[in-house]
């Protein structure tokens, strides 16, 4: 999992969070994977591309999760910039011969319509371009529930973490293979 605070958990227990979530399950559906959470909040999409090769080295992921790109939007970075960001990281996790699930995310519409549209379209382009998997939109489901949110209406609390590993599992276990069959 190589994401920003979305997916490292933040303001809650690293063990609440819907990477750990994930772990959990797949062990409990009798995947042999093991999960691991490379995640930083605040990070941007460069940061992200500049640590990806030791993290490619260190970890040989057959599957990498790569959600960045929201810090990027709420700085009012540029789009081609993440893009392309986006883009080389995709092709560096797939020549080191991992699978790659790209999970999406929006921007809250006070930033406007054309850049909000723009923002989300470039996960989905970038999917299509690269046919890797997608997770449209991270927070799925529930975004407009206040509830499920903590007091910055930014991170979502714990309790909407297993919303967040059901929006990633249904493009991530085709990626995982068949399961193992009982003994």
């Amino acid at each position: 999992m190589y994401g920003d605070s979305l997916s490292a958990a933040y303001g809650i227990a690293l063990d609440q969070g819907w990477v750990a979530l994930l772990g959990k399950r797949l062990a409990a559906e009798g995947h042999d994977y093991s999960v691991v959470n490379a995640s930083i909040s605040g990070e941007i999409t460069s940061g992200g591309l500049t640590r990806l090769p030791e993290a490619l080295e260190r970890y040989r992921p057959a599957i990498l999760i790569l959600e960045l790109g929201a810090n990027d939007g709420l700085r009012g970075l540029p789009l081609a910039q993440m893009k392309a960001n986006l883009d080389a990281m995709i092709r560096e996790a797939q020549r080191a011969g991992a699978r790659v699930l790209l999970v999406g995310i929006r921007m809250p519409p006070n930033y406007g319509p054309e850049y909000t549209e723009r923002f989300a379209a470039t996960f989905a382009d970038l999917a299509r371009a690269r046919r890797v998997a997608l997770v449209p939109f991270l927070l799925e489901g529930f975004a407009a529930r206040e509830e499920l949110f903590q007091g910055d209406r930014m991170h979502p609390s714990a309790e909407a973490q297993p919303l967040m590993l059901e929006n990633v599992w249904r493009p991530l276990a085709p990626l995982l293979g068949k399961k193992p069959r009982a003994r």
